[in-house]
């Protein structure tokens, strides 16, 4: 190939390479262009900051200024120095920490009062049931009382007084203990033993299982009186104390020949 057809080729490829060359610097043209117009507008933004920081700062001046002012005239009015103050203005604050401590520790005293209130008011109606309980006890004992007095017997006494009602066994004498109308004292009595019962003293003498009988002897205000032959459940009457009072002997159960027992009745 000869020197002139070589030609050609070559300028050809210079000029591609001229043209991406052109194309890159009017790329880098374009890119730069834009670079700066970014940073011309951040540059402004930065301006404008600055400026208003700047505003800011004298605003903030002017307004510790102020303050400043207005704490001296307030000072000098109250007589205070400016370490006075400080010295108040620190006391404010620990009040108002300890204001919210105490309205921490009101708010939870009141949680435990409510609490508190809720549990008793518990109680209360526990309490209520058990008293309803109680009282339903108390009607059903009332109305035992009552059967169990109407089946007790009303007997005349061995000196003929009329006694009031006679209690045949201990069930029917802790009925007669319940009404209160008279005071109750139980006894055992061993033949030959002097036994203080009450305000009394009593002696067996003599007792018969089979024909169901008993002779005592009864020592009151330095008296004796012997109930010779008597019966079960009779009420053996005898006069005592210093206004003389009807005092009475029942002997419910002949244990043996040398036991009996049973109860003495006093008045109140």
């Amino acid at each position: 190939m000869s020197e002139f057809d070589s030609t050609p080729r070559n300028s050809g490829a210079l000029l591609a390479a001229i043209a991406i060359a052109l194309l890159g610097a009017v790329g880098g043209l374009i890119w730069s262009y834009t670079l700066s117009n970014r940073l011309a507008t951040q540059q402004t933004e930065l301006a404008d900051a600055k400026q208003q920081n700047v505003k800011l700062a004298a605003d903030l001046r002017e307004t510790d200024a102020r303050l400043r002012v207005a704490t001296d005239e307030l000072g000098k009015s109250l007589g205070l120095t400016q370490k006075q103050m400080d010295a108040r203005a620190e006391d404010l604050l620990r009040r108002e920490d300890a204001q919210d401590v105490n309205n921490q520790r009101l708010e939870a005293a009141q949680k435990q009062t409510a609490q508190q209130v809720n549990s008793v008011s518990g109680e209360v109606s526990s309490v209520k049931s058990d008293v309803g309980g109680v009282k339903s006890d108390v009607a059903k004992t009332q109305n035992d009382l009552a059967s169990a007095v109407t089946q007790m017997q009303s007997m005349r006494g061995d000196m003929g007084q009329q006694s009031g009602l006679i209690a045949r066994n201990h069930e029917e004498l802790e009925v007669l203990k319940h009404k209160g109308d008279r005071n109750y004292y139980e006894f055992t009595l061993n033949k030959g033993d002097k036994k203080p019962v009450g305000t009394v003293s009593l002696e067996l003498k003599k007792a018969d299982v089979k024909k169901n009988k008993f002779n005592l002897m009864v020592y009151s205000d330095d008296k004796k009186y012997e109930k010779k032959d008597k019966n079960e459940n009779e009420p053996l009457q005898f006069y005592s104390g210093k206004n003389p009072a009807l005092y009475e002997i029942v002997v419910n159960s002949i244990n043996s020949k040398n036991q009996i027992s049973g109860y003495l009745s006093t008045p109140k």
